[in-house]
């Protein structure tokens, strides 16, 4: 099972819903990675982690995990993967004992020691009731159950949402000492692009159901570029070289995708280093072309 180059393959991925049309998604999660999956919400990146899961049926494309059909091979493939979602699945009544009881018959491979050695790690008390316990408290949970069967692929929607600072830079020490094993991957659905920045090996970007980036992180910030320069300049400048443009009182920035590229051919106009969260903004802004 572990011969395979990509964690999660997804090719011509479709999904139509009445005002919303996730469109031809296609990107890689290749083994031992993190992949950040950003975009606005509603662009679609639930639907897309819906259909991974096999809680909807697709209109259309493929999706591999772990070098399997995700319908055919559904059983063997939820062995080997974990979820964990922005809200929390388990019930308010629920202790640990009871999610440790309900786990150890799900899995064949639920390690009982491990769950409780999270919790101790985390704080997280074994007699409280989850409805008691706060929302930092109850992704722990979550994540600790995750943690504990063994799971060579984690996907995850928006698990740091509305998380203080500190517990999210837990959650993504986590993480990090996970993929310290080559086998192990990560699908992370995030807004926090500042999380992503931090971790994120690889970067998957969709924007209305549509696919607008995806590929390693380092190589997407080392080619675009945030050119700034005077309303004059950029009367001059060829609109197909422009993502799109931030327009302010006296000055415009402008976001490249080949940063190297237009510095020689601008090569009077300054051209900074830029970040995923404004080239989020800007590939969103994309249709007006201009904004402020």
């Amino acid at each position: 099972m572990e011969q395979y180059e990509n964690a999660i393959e997804i090719s011509g991925l479709r999904k139509c819903y009445d005002g919303f049309t996730l469109d031809d998604i296609s990107f890689d999660v290749p083994k031992g990675s993190i992949m950040g999956f950003i975009g606005q919400n509603g662009a679609g990146k639930s639907t897309t982690m819906k259909a991974i899961l096999n809680i909807i049926k697709t209109d259309g494309g493929s999706i591999k995990l772990l070098g399997m059909d995700h319908s055919k091979d559904e059983a063997q493939i939820k062995e080997c993967i974990a979820a964990v979602f922005d809200e929390c699945p388990f019930h308010d009544s629920f202790k640990a004992k009871q999610i440790n009881i309900l786990f150890r018959g799900l899995y064949q491979n639920w390690d009982e020691k491990q769950f409780f050695d999270y919790l101790d790690r985390f704080h997280l008390p074994r007699k409280k009731k989850i409805g008691e316990f706060s929302k930092g408290m109850k992704m722990k949970m979550q994540i600790a159950a995750a943690l504990s069967h063994k799971a060579r692929l984690l996907i995850m929607d928006e698990p740091t949402t509305g998380l203080d600072p500190v517990v999210r830079n837990e959650i993504l020490d986590v993480f990090r000492e996970y993929l310290n094993d080559e086998n192990n991957s990560i699908l992370l659905s995030s807004h926090i692009t500042s999380d992503l920045d931090k971790i994120a090996d690889c970067v998957t970007f969709i924007d209305n159901g549509k696919l607008l980036l995806t590929g390693y992180k380092d190589e997407i910030l080392e080619s675009h570029g945030l050119m700034k320069c005077s309303k004059e300049d950029y009367n001059e400048i060829d609109p197909g070289d422009i993502i799109s443009a931030r327009i302010n009182e006296y000055s415009v920035d402008i976001m490249v995708s080949d940063r190297e590229k237009m510095s020689k051919k601008y090569s009077g106009i300054l051209i900074e280093k830029t970040n995923l969260e404004e080239i989020m903004l800007f590939y969103v802004n994309r249709s007006k072309k201009e904004w402020s």
